[in-house]
């Protein structure tokens, strides 16, 4: 691992995020971490297609006072390299979630899943089991009945790399009516390579067609919270209730928030992940 990169990015336990690159069998993987290293298990915070650890620069603020949050950029995307023979499937992203959290000594986590993130915070519980204690997810649709068709035209791959307006018009969906995509995503997502975007959407489609994700959740037996803006434009709303097949499974709404509340309602979501974590994590000592 190359010593750190510490930067003053977003509250963590000395007020920096620190940056680290990992250098995996399978290409090089850029994580970072925040908050207080003693506490346990930690919150991995696992990002969608076509975005990157950034997403959730809103959020780590007011989760690491008490928390040790790891965010890792997923192969192909924000500062990680693409995967070794170019592979996007979701289960060899949980394996590169895995190695990354060995490489750290990370033990335990409480997985939170941001739209497709989501299916590769499952597919980690799936192979991992012992290192996943519970699940959120945000906005990650159960299954492709619940998918809402774009109505932008999709990124033409001759005129790669896209503008700004085009990668607007193509991100539009993923934030409520009105609500602008940050300047920050639309240069990530201008860094990415045509065949990761589309490859990392592909393999996400690919998990849900074999099997919904509210079945993989009822065999996993582990404890879910499930938090939906209820002005999706990707997924219908009303698709969280799917979830509740899944025992124990609970089911929380944000009014107003479209499908990305973590940058749209970052207070309210995070308020609503730090009272699940709290029924599975014990803060670390002296932490408020």
């Amino acid at each position: 691992m190359t010593p750190p990169d510490r930067k003053p990015h977003s509250a963590g336990d000395d007020g920096v995020t620190e940056h680290s690159v990992l250098r995996l069998d399978g290409g090089d993987v850029h994580v970072c971490q925040d908050g207080p290293r003693d506490a346990a298990p930690a919150l991995l915070l696992v990002h969608g297609s076509a975005t990157s650890s950034r997403s959730w620069d809103a959020l780590v603020p007011l989760l690491a006072t008490s928390h040790h949050v790891v965010r890792i950029d997923l192969p192909g995307h924000g500062r990680s390299s693409e995967p070794v023979g170019r592979g996007y499937d979701t289960a060899e992203q949980a394996r590169t979630l895995g190695a990354a959290l060995d490489r750290l000594r990370v033990e335990h986590v409480l997985a939170v899943g941001h739209s497709s993130g989501g299916y590769a915070a499952t597919a980690l519980a799936e192979q991992r089991p012992d290192l996943v204690t519970a699940l959120v997810l945000i906005n990650t649709g159960p299954g492709m009945k619940a998918f809402i068709e774009p109505r932008a035209n999709p990124i033409d791959p001759a005129q790669w790399p896209p503008t700004d307006e085009q990668i607007r018009q193509f991100a539009s969906s993923g934030f409520r009516e009105g609500h602008r995509v940050p300047q920050e995503l639309v240069d990530e997502l201008r860094g990415m390579t045509c065949h990761a975007v589309t490859a990392a959407m592909q393999a996400s489609t690919a998990y849900l067609n074999q099997r919904a994700l509210p079945d993989r959740l009822s065999d996993l037996g582990k404890p879910l919270r499930v938090i939906f803006g209820d002005q999706d434009r990707r997924w219908r709303p009303s698709s969280a209730a799917d979830y509740r097949v899944v025992p124990g499974a609970e089911v929380e709404w944000l009014p107003g928030a479209g499908h990305t509340p973590i940058l749209e309602e970052p207070r309210r979501t995070a308020a609503l992940l730090l009272d699940f974590a709290g029924k599975h994590i014990s803060p670390a000592p002296g932490a408020p």
